[in-house]
């Protein structure tokens, strides 16, 4: 028996893969649903989504939408371009040649300095972020388009963030070992076009929910784990209402929580995990109608910004959508909620304290920001506050060298692998393979 703590996408879909394989597991969750992050909710007709806001259809998510039978309720977005808010104005971020030679976003100087990329070594031991990008690729690259953009995956100042946490590891999943600009070059060159970015009909909530229904024999909800003890060759799992032995554990919760968990445990340095740092953000949802194309924007931290970035969803997946199962296009309306709909996140590691600012500041900040980005006025719908919030990846994670864990408990998490959806659904099919393996 495997014991999975954490019904949130990551330990359901390990939940899947194990069972599948004909293993059997049980998942403790102490909410009342499933999904973990990915939540989703409804206000006023709209579909809002309090944690990711989208993923890419990469092939292990479409193999599982497809053993769960979701094709038809999924949606793909449409292909807009992405913005940067610098010196009062959004400017389009280049991903293809011919955009990188005309947009405004980089004086000529800082585009020829781009160039020189091949000539320069390759990300160093203790480097950060912002130092790498900016020796490789110049200020420019580093201010305007790569910090902007990397530091809204993890709220995280990227002269905070050293490479071999963070840019390192996208690399090497990315086989980069060489220059990162022929890479880009490469890939465009060779047509490796990325898979296309998909939700669903009632929100990205679907997916974790599916994953729970498959296997609702199993899935233990409203039943927080209050200790993990170990026996001779097995671990008892204890909550308020039962305890259960269970031969292997995998732990899915956050950093100090699985400390919580494990701390009785022989296991050295667990308490190190307590060290990582988090970033508390703010999400605000707002709702506009200035019929903005694109697919959101993200502000640079040296913009007198609390606004960190936004998810265009009205833009995605408000008007018409595509629907993978047979490639028809059928109009959104407001039958799928989305229409009008903005989504901002504020805090993060440049303004943390905004977490804990009252829902009508936060939501009259995020209106104001937006609409000085944009020129379109809106009026807030609903804020949620996500904490612990994102691993920040920052110089805190060296921590996670000093933790050393039983070969029977196993942490599979957004803050020892790399997080977003495509991210955890790879990282939940790895574990469960080696644990069938074992």
């Amino acid at each position: 028996m495997i014991g999975i703590v954490g019904a949130g996408l990551t330990g359901l879909s390990v939940h899947h893969y194990l069972r599948d394989a004909g293993i059997e597991s049980v998942v403790f969750e102490a909410a009342s649903e499933p999904g973990g992050v990915v939540r989703t909710v409804r206000a006023e007709g709209r579909v809002l989504e309090c944690g990711p806001q989208r993923t890419r259809l990469t092939s292990d998510v479409r193999d599982l939408v497809d053993a769960l039978a979701l094709g038809n309720r999924m949606m793909e977005a449409a292909d807009e371009p992405l913005y940067v808010y610098r010196d009062g104005s959004l400017r389009r971020v280049p991903f293809s040649i011919r955009e990188a030679v005309e947009t405004d976003l980089l004086s000529w100087r800082g585009k020829l300095r781009a160039l020189c990329e091949p000539l320069t070594a390759p990300p160093r031991s203790g480097e950060s972020v912002e130092g790498y990008l900016s020796r490789a690729f110049g200020r420019e690259v580093a201010d305007r388009i790569g910090g902007p953009l990397y530091a809204g995956l993890y709220a995280s100042d990227p002269a905070h963030m050293p490479v071999e946490h963070s840019l390192a590891r996208a690399l090497d999943r990315f086989d980069v070992d060489g220059s990162v600009l022929f890479a880009l070059l490469w890939t465009r060159l060779g047509d490796r076009t990325p898979p296309p970015v998909v939700s669903f009909d009632d929100g990205l909530q679907v997916l974790p929910e599916a994953l729970a229904d498959a296997h609702a024999d199993s899935v233990r909800l409203d039943s927080a784990v209050r200790s993990v003890r170990a026996t001779n060759d097995a671990y008892l799992v204890e909550t308020a209402s039962f305890t259960i032995e269970v031969d292997e554990l995998v732990v899915t919760s956050p950093a100090a929580v699985t400390a919580d968990l494990l701390g009785s445990l022989d296991t050295a340095d667990i308490d190190a995990l307590r060290e990582l740092s988090y970033n508390p953000l703010a999400v605000v949802h707002l709702a506009a109608d200035g019929h903005l194309r694109g697919s959101g924007h993200q502000v640079p931290f040296r913009e007198p910004f609390v606004t960190l970035g936004a998810t265009w969803n009205d833009t995605l997946f408000g008007e018409r959508v595509r629907t993978s199962a047979d490639d028809r296009t059928r109009p959104d309306a407001s039958g799928l909620g989305r229409d009008g709909v903005y989504t901002c996140y504020l805090g993060g590691e440049k303004t943390p304290e905004a977490v804990e600012w009252s829902d009508d500041r936060l939501g009259h900040v995020a209106a104001r920001e937006f609409e000085i980005a944009t020129s379109v006025p809106a009026e807030p719908v609903r804020v949620t506050r996500l904490t612990p919030g994102m691993p920040a990846y920052d110089y805190s994670w060296d921590a996670l060298e000093r933790v050393h864990l039983p070969d029977d408990i196993h942490l599979c998490t957004n803050y020892t692998s790399r997080a977003g959806i495509p991210g955890r659904i790879r990282a939940a099919r790895r574990l469960a393979s080696r644990v069938i393996e074992r």
